[in-house]
């Protein structure tokens, strides 16, 4: 039997489109603007804007693979494909990062003149773009990891824009050049820290972990709660995508249970998960006498 979901891959598609266009557009503006006026906030900000073009290239093929159906050798289909984006964009913040702060260290012991004003300029810009490419992404990612992951990235340079209009601020009225090396490092320290969060939350749907928010005891208690159903076993619940939960068990029925009512019965359970839990994969085998080992798993 088919398995559908409600998560809006289109619109995930259409959002990450609109980013990808102007976050390019920024990053080539940045750029320019990072060479003209010498600034190292400015070029940190291109060079995340460059991941960021990248990464939502990522997050826009994964987001096309989760949409391609099943067959023989993927019978889920390709839905780890976002997790595995999320976490490949995840690995070049923290690249890209530490490169900055490499970068910044060697400023702050050897100042460069930056054009205060053109930082000021551009870095507006920037902050503009940024935060309506990350709100689009915020209403449109659901809970999936890899619009999580793209919209991280355009979170950070945001943050990234207020920094540097704040160096170009300090600068203009205290002509004090380190600014923009020691702002660079405080952003550079806040994605880190973004980053690594997105890491483990990667890894631990690649490990096959229990859905964030979901508690699994809850699960068995409500299929304790169903009329007809006196126990359960082998109860496992993981993600197939970061966004698409994911559930097999054993139930337990009454011994005089005919196979027809206890199609009827998987079919009212598998009802109550989508409505409760919101698991529309579940794999529900029906049995009608009790297991020795109860409970979860």
């Amino acid at each position: 039997m088919a398995h559908e979901h409600a998560v809006d891959r289109r619109g995930q598609s259409k959002v990450l489109w609109i980013a990808l266009l102007a976050n390019a557009a920024l990053m080539v503006a940045e750029s320019v603007g990072g060479f003209i006026f010498h600034s190292l906030s400015l070029l940190a900000d291109s060079v995340h804007l460059l991941t960021d073009v990248s990464g939502l290239a990522i997050a826009l093929i994964a987001v096309r693979l989760t949409r391609r159906p099943p067959n023989e050798s993927h019978s889920f289909g390709l839905q780890r494909s976002e997790v595995l984006a999320a976490q490949g964009n995840t690995f070049i913040l923290i690249a890209v990062s530490l490169l900055v702060i490499v970068e910044a260290v060697r400023r702050l012991m050897h100042p460069e003149h930056v054009s205060g004003l053109g930082l000021l300029a551009v870095a507006s810009l920037g902050l503009v773009v940024n935060l309506g490419s990350a709100w689009l992404l915020n209403r449109g990612s659901g809970r999936s990891l890899n619009m999580r992951g793209a919209f991280l990235h355009l979170a950070s340079d945001a943050v990234g824009s207020v920094g540097a209009i704040l160096a170009g601020v300090v600068i203009l009225i205290w002509d004090s050049h380190r600014a923009d090396p020691a702002v660079s490092l405080l952003i550079s320290a806040l994605v880190l820290l973004a980053a690594w969060r997105l890491l483990k939350d990667t890894t631990h749907v690649l490990l096959e972990g229990t859905p964030e928010g979901m508690d699994v005891y809850e699960v068995a208690r409500a299929f304790a709660d169903t009329s007809e159903v006196k126990g359960i076993h082998h109860l496992h619940v993981w993600s197939l995508a970061s966004d698409v939960p994911a559930l097999s068990a054993h139930v337990v029925l009454g011994e005089e249970t005919s196979m027809h009512d206890a199609q009827i019965k998987s079919e009212e359970l598998k009802t109550m998960l989508s409505e409760r839990f919101g698991i529309e994969h579940a794999t529900l085998e029906m049995e009608c006498h009790a297991h020795e080992e109860h409970g979860v798993p």
